[in-house]
């Protein structure tokens, strides 16, 4: 049979594939990546073997007991394939005689070939050496040889986030995965593909629901069928997606039938729709005197304890009914309703009881108590903390706010702002921290401003999180996030890899939008040192390398928000002292880039850059009637013009229009590069002329470091 025979018939005898791993309850927060990992890396495998197509079309399946995954058009045998491989050099192989030597018939034997292959062999250039080259034809793998190497690579490589070790019935052996495994479904079609993983054969009989199967096992009949027969048969959606999307459904009807809508939570619906099988949202009722609890912790403890739904009324607030998505569907779902409702109360009991007795104690009187709470061994207690907080805030609003409309509220909130850590309900729920201080704030009486600072504090919490709500937030909000920042960096605890322990990274993008979407009218050097006065001794001042960790941060935002590289490093490399002048310096790069004045006037202030560091040229004053060449007076006469033009607009922060005043210099300077020899031979000629550069340089760049735009 010829190879195109043999490649016609490996691409016709194709069938679906399906694979299937039983195990116990797979942890939910990670069962959709294990579902599409599973199955990508079985497809991606197989693809790799030439036992799938590139077109081959993957299905993942995911549910709390199995991982599943179903592929399109795979082969019962690979294609043969040719393969030239390299040997030797040539003066390795062969004698001076011509003859093989003993190390190229010694390697051809491991081939499985022999010295009658040697004739055969290819001669190609290989670097500066002649090699040999070895041509055969490696037979295409089965469907079983290949899906066993799929199969145990795809199980190698799931992002596992905490193994267990367990033993087979032998009770001798030891297997480590995510949870215990109990079949393996392997087919091919109709047909059984005899592979084994973690102790298991494959077979064609799975499981269904625990409680819900109309049959169990269920035998499946082809790998075409296996989510339909788990669906008639075993009551079990497999599809994550599938499931995912009816239980939405089912929780805005349910919903809706009362006039109320669900609190949306993307990763609560992940969640239980991998603690489900078959899913069923049931409406269930807790007391109306809870309602006096904040919202905030209400909410909380159904989601995060419970997995329920709070259910909201038209206005936004929180009502006394949630759903709750359950795994059976019995025809009177009464019993499942009211052990629900049986099961919350005591949850939300807790919260009514912590919230009464928080109230009994004012924050004010909770402030004495940080000083008994560690906030780090080299950096002191949370009082501590709270006394540096206070003085960078302090100096903040002095130095960049209307400081006397703010002070006595800026010093209260910075005061006040951990103190909600000492109560019973942020003792409980951390994630409540700054929620629950504002609210015990307004119970206090504070002003509104102080309790929206104690509760915006935190902000912004993750990527694309709000910011402060108003200043006295966003003052306090960034003493808390530099005397994070300072205080580790002077003590030397930096982020190492991929490790952030105290979240230094999110904080310095927390202060970089406070700084630049506010618009805060401070540079980052005076920020930054008035953050450090407020450690004295107790650190070594990390102005330099905070100022590096800052600026790569930023620099990676700009590029997330679609900036180029270019663009980024244009207005970076000059280092800005004020961020909130970057996203006008990079608007008005982005619009000197486009005219077409711009790629001459970026290659000259390459030029000039490179002529500068290359100059040995003394400090001194330029002289204008020192200039001879026509070339030179012209490049003058415009730098006069156009560069007082130019400095007047950065000077009022125009920057797109100091940087399009640079276009007026390209036929001066490009006539300058034409005519004159700038390393005259007369000293004080080449002096002056490199003084003349020197003062261009110096107009060109100051919005940014226009040579970066160079090609």
């Amino acid at each position: 049979m010829t190879m195109q025979a043999m490649n016609m018939q490996s691409a016709v005898n194709t069938k679906n594939l399906l694979v299937e791993l039983f195990v116990e309850e797979l942890p939910p927060k990670a069962l959709k990546n294990l579902g599409e990992a599973f199955a990508n890396g079985l497809a991606d495998s197989l693809k790799a073997q030439g036992l799938a197509g590139e077109h081959s079309a993957v299905t993942p399946f995911a549910s709390p007991r199995r991982l599943a995954a179903h592929i399109s058009a795979v082969g019962s045998q690979a294609a043969d394939k040719s393969v030239s491989q390299k040997l030797m050099p040539v003066s390795v192989g062969i004698n001076a005689d011509g003859e093989a030597t003993p190390a190229l018939l010694k390697k051809l034997a491991a081939l499985g070939a022999d010295a009658s292959a040697v004739p055969h062999l290819k001669r190609q250039i290989d670097g500066k050496a002649e090699a040999l080259y070895f041509d055969s034809v490696v037979t295409g793998a089965t469907l079983a040889e290949g899906l066993q190497k799929a199969l145990d690579k795809a199980l190698a490589d799931l992002p596992i986030p905490k193994v267990m070790q367990y033993q087979l019935a032998d009770g001798w052996t030891s297997v480590n995965f995510v949870r215990p495994a109990h079949g393996l479904v392997a087919l091919h079609g109709a047909d059984v593909v005899p592979v084994h993983a973690l102790g298991l054969e494959s077979r064609r009989a799975t499981h269904g629901h625990r409680f819900e199967a109309a049959m169990n096992p269920v035998l499946l009949q082809h790998a075409d069928h296996y989510a339909a027969q788990l669906e008639t048969q075993g009551s079990v959606i497999a599809s994550f997606a599938k499931r995912h999307a009816k239980i939405a459904r089912q929780l805005q009807a349910v919903a809706a039938a009362e006039g109320l809508t669900p609190v949306e939570d993307v990763a609560l619906l992940d969640e239980v729709c991998a603690l489900v099988e078959r899913p069923n949202v049931l409406l269930c009722r807790f007391e109306e005197e809870f309602l006096a609890v904040p919202p905030e912790c209400l909410i909380l403890t159904m989601k995060a304890n419970q997995k329920y739904f709070p259910l909201l009324d038209a206005a936004g607030r929180l009502t006394n009914k949630f759903l709750v998505v359950s795994n059976i569907t019995p025809a009177d779902a009464s019993r499942v309703v009211e052990g629900n409702e049986r099961v919350v109360r005591p949850r939300l009991a807790d919260a009514k009881f912590f919230f009464d007795q928080d109230r009994k104690k004012t924050l004010a009187s909770r402030v004495a108590g940080l000083d008994k709470v560690v906030y780090h061994g080299k950096l002191g207690t949370q009082g501590e903390r709270a006394l540096r907080v206070r003085a960078i805030a302090s100096s903040l609003a002095e130095q960049a706010f209307a400081y006397e409309m703010l002070a006595s509220d800026v010093d209260r909130a910075a005061m006040l702002a951990k103190t909600d850590l000492l109560t019973d309900m942020v003792g409980e729920f951390p994630e409540l921290q700054g929620v629950m201080g504002a609210c015990y704030a307004r119970h206090d009486g504070e002003s509104e401003a102080v309790a929206q600072a104690i509760e915006d504090h935190y902000k912004p919490r993750f990527a694309g999180d709000e910011l402060p709500r108003c200043e006295v937030g966003l003052i306090v909000a960034l003493a808390d996030k530099l005397e994070t920042l300072v205080g580790l960096f002077g003590i030397g605890q930096l982020p190492t890899g991929d490790k952030d322990p105290f979240a230094l990274r999110r904080h310095a993008l927390g202060v970089i939008r406070m700084l630049t979407e506010r618009r805060v009218a401070i540079d980052l050097g005076p920020l930054i040192a008035l953050s450090v006065s407020a450690f004295g001794p107790a650190i070594k001042d990390p102005g330099a390398p905070l100022t590096d960790f800052i600026f790569e941060r930023l620099a990676g935002s700009l590029r997330e928000q679609g900036y180029s590289a270019q663009e980024v490093d244009a207005v970076l490399s000059l280092r800005p002292a004020r961020l909130a002048d970057v996203g006008a310096r990079l608007a008005a790069v982005r619009a000197f880039a486009a005219m077409p004045e711009a790629a001459s006037l970026a290659a000259a202030n390459k030029r000039i850059g490179n002529i500068l560091k290359k100059s040995d040229a003394p400090d001194g004053v330029f002289s204008a009637g020192a200039l001879v060449e026509p070339a030179e007076k012209d490049l003058y006469s415009a730098m006069d013009r156009v560069g007082a033009m130019a400095r007047g607009h950065f000077e009022r922060g125009d920057y797109e229009r100091a940087l399009s005043e640079l276009a007026a210099l390209r036929s001066a300077v490009d006539g300058f590069f034409d005519t004159v020899m700038v390393n005259a031979e007369d000293l004080a000629l080449r002096n002056n002329r490199l003084w003349l550069l020197r003062n261009l340089h110096t107009d060109m760049n100051r919005v940014a470091d226009l040579s970066k735009l160079a090609a």
